[in-house]
C-alpha cells in the first residue's frame, strides 16, 4: 500500500469513527422525546440488570435504544450499580440521566415500593429502613386476621400470616401513613387485582385461592419470564398430581433464609413443612408475596411433556428436560 492509499485508509477509518461517536454521542444525550412529555413511575424490577432494564426502557419506548443504555451504563462503570425500585422518568429524559437517576437509586418521593418477591421479612425490614414503624411492630400486624374484611382470606390457614397477599406495586405513603393502613392497602390491591373471573376459574379448577398463591410464591422465586412460569407452573402442578415431590430449591431458601442458587443436600434434609424436597405437595403456604404474571402463571399453567426445569443457569435461561437424566446432564453443563 503506497503513502496516498495509506493516509486515504487513515481518512476513511477517521471518518466511520468520527460517525460511529456521533451516532453514540446523539443515542446517549438526545432523549427520545424532544417534546417535555411528564415524568410518570417506571418500576425497576428487583434481580434486573443493565441489559433487562435497557431492553425494557426501550420496549416501553422511553429511550430510543437499549443499545445506547448499555453502552453508557458499562462505560461509565455503572452497569453493577443500577438500583431496584420506583423512578420518575420520561421519554424527554437522556439516557445519561435515567441511568444515573437508576444508578444512584433517585426513587420517587413519598412512594413505598413493594418488590415482586419479597416476604414479609424483607417488607418489614424495608419499611423500617424507611422509617416507617419497626419491622417487629410489622410482623405483629401481618398475622391479626383480615378474613372479615376481604373474603380471599377465608381460605388461608388461621395460624400463618399474611404472607403471599401483600400485593408488590408502588403505595402512596401519605395515603397510608402508617403500618397497618398500608397492609390494607396492600390487601384491598390484591382483592382488585384477583377478579371475579379469576375466582371463577380457580374455584372451576377445583383449587383453592390459597393453594394458588402458594403455588404463584414459588413461581416467583424460581423463574423470571412469564412464559417459563406458565411451563414451570405446569410441571409442578403435574408432579403434584402425579404424587412426585416437588423438589424446590427456593423452598428450601425460605426455610434456611439464604438465597443459594443450588442448595446444600444436607439442608434438603430439613424437617420443615416448607421442605419440598422432604414432603410432597406445596409446601405450608406462600414463600413470598408473588406478582400478577406469577398469579397468571399458576392459574393457567402450560401443559408440556417436560418434567424437570433448571432456572440457575449463567445466561438467565431457563432449561428444561423430560427425564431425569436429561436435567442432570443440564445440571452437570450449566451449573
Amino acid at each position: 500500500m503506497d503513502i496516498k492509499a495509506r493516509e486515504d485508509f487513515k481518512i476513511w477509518v477517521g471518518v466511520i469513527l468520527g460517525v460511529f461517536l456521533l451516532v453514540v454521542l446523539w443515542g446517549i444525550l438526545v432523549p427520545y422525546s424532544l417534546q417535555p412529555l411528564p415524568e410518570s413511575n417506571y418500576m425497576v424490577t428487583k434481580g434486573f440488570g443493565y441489559k433487562e432494564i435497557g431492553r425494557d426502557l426501550e420496549q416501553k419506548k422511553i429511550i430510543r435504544s437499549a443499545i445506547f443504555f448499555n453502552l453508557y451504563v458499562l462505560i461509565s462503570g455503572n452497569h453493577n450499580n443500577l438500583q431496584a425500585g420506583n423512578y420518575e422518568i420520561s421519554p424527554s429524559m437522556s439516557v445519561v440521566k435515567i441511568a444515573q437517576k437508576i444508578a444512584n437509586g433517585q426513587v420517587a418521593r413519598n412512594n413505598i415500593i413493594i418488590i415482586e418477591g419479597f416476604s414479609v421479612k424483607d417488607i418489614g425490614n424495608y419499611l423500617e429502613s424507611k422509617n416507617i414503624g419497626s419491622n417487629k411492630d410489622f410482623l405483629a400486624i401481618v398475622k391479626k386476621d383480615f378474613s372479615s374484611q376481604y373474603s380471599f382470606l377465608k381460605d388461608k390457614p388461621k395460624k400463618l400470616n399474611l404472607e403471599g397477599y401483600l400485593f408488590p406495586d408502588t403505595y402512596d405513603v401519605g395515603k397510608a401513613p402508617t403500618q397497618e393502613a398500608l397492609v390494607i392497602n396492600m390487601l384491598s390491591n390484591f382483592d382488585r387485582k384477583l377478579t371475579l373471573d379469576l375466582k371463577k376459574e380457580i374455584a372451576r379448577q377445583k383449587k383453592s385461592i390459597f393453594e394458588i398463591i402458594t403455588m404463584a410464591s414459588i413461581l416467583e422465586k424460581e423463574v423470571k419470564s412469564i412464559n417459563d412460569k406458565k411451563i414451570v407452573a405446569g410441571i409442578l402442578w403435574k408432579r403434584i398430581d402425579s404424587n412426585m415431590g416437588l423438589n424446590v430449591d427456593s423452598t428450601i431458601n425460605y426455610i434456611t433464609g439464604k438465597s443459594d442458587a443450588s442448595v446444600l443436600i444436607k439442608d434438603t434434609q430439613i424437617n420443615s413443612p416448607y421442605n419440598t424436597y422432604k414432603y410432597r405437595g406445596l409446601p405450608l403456604g406462600p414463600i413470598c408475596n408473588p406478582g400478577m404474571d406469577s398469579i397468571l402463571a399458576a392459574i393457567y399453567p402450560t401443559q408440556s411433556d417436560w418434567w424437570y426445569y433448571l432456572s440457575a443457569t449463567k445466561t438467565g435461561e431457563t432449561i428444561f428436560s423430560k427425564t431425569l437424566e436429561e436435567h442432570n446432564a443440564s445440571a452437570l453443563k450449566y451449573l
